[in-house]
Order: structure tokens, then C-alpha cells, then sequence
């Protein structure tokens, strides 16, 4: 299983890149297994403020909806819109091409409280 160093995590299973005040967001590799073939990625908060903890939007699969939770207070400036044409990029590449939103967010100190790669590792172990 893919879990790369240079990213955080939260207990929801999504992906955090941070680049300055910009945050790329995904669903990890574990989550993505776990959902099987995703069919539709659903982002209705494209330039919304969306607090840490509501939703954001949903991921799809062929047997389940699933919602997507944000990591960080902040807007929703860019949709991933490779995934409307192709969705199981988010199966095939979850920390590249399969990238979700990125967050424009002013508040670093919720950096804090995401999980580096081996507390994530430790998580999904149970």
C-alpha cells in the first residue's frame, strides 16, 4: 500500500499536500481499495468557505457513496476536472492525477492536528 512521507493525513482516509496557503485533496490509496471502482466524484463547494470537518463533497463507487470531509477551513478554489470524464483516476493514481480540490486556507495551525505518514500507517493497521 502507497502511503508517501511528504503528505498528511486525516482519520477519514483523505490525502492533505500543502504548497504555501494551497492544499491539494484526495482520498488515500487504502480508501480508494477500500471503495472499489469509483464511478462519480461529486464537489458542489467549487468557491464556498467550508469548515474543517463538514463535507465537501462524495465519491462514488459501483456499491457505495461515500462523503468527503474537509481537512482544513478554507475555500474551495479548484475542482479536479479530469474526474468528470474520468473518475478512476482516483483508482489508478489517488496522489497524482486523482486529486480532488485544492483549499485555499488561512488557518496553519489545523495543520497540526492531520496525521503524519506513519500515524496514518498505524491507523489503517488497527
Amino acid at each position: 500500500m502507497n502511503i508517501p512521507s511528504n503528505l498528511k493525513y486525516t482519520k477519514d482516509h483523505e490525502w492533505i499536500k500543502i504548497e504555501g496557503n494551497i492544499a491539494t485533496v484526495g482520498i488515500t490509496d487504502f480508501a480508494q481499495g477500500e471503495l472499489g471502482d469509483i464511478v462519480y466524484v461529486d464537489v458542489d463547494t467549487l468557491d464556498d468557505t467550508v469548515e474543517e470537518g463538514d463535507v465537501f463533497g462524495s465519491v462514488e463507487a459501483v456499491k457505495t457513496v461515500s462523503d468527503l470531509f474537509m481537512p482544513l477551513t478554507g475555500e474551495v478554489c479548484e475542482f479536479n476536472e479530469a474526474l468528470e470524464d474520468d473518475p478512476e483516476l482516483v483508482n489508478t493514481d489517488p496522489y497524482e492525477k486523482g486529486w480532488m480540490i485544492k483549499i485555499a486556507f488561512t488557518d496553519d495551525s489545523q495543520i497540526d492536528a492531520l496525521l503524519d505518514a506513519d500515524a496514518y500507517k498505524d491507523l489503517i493497521a488497527g
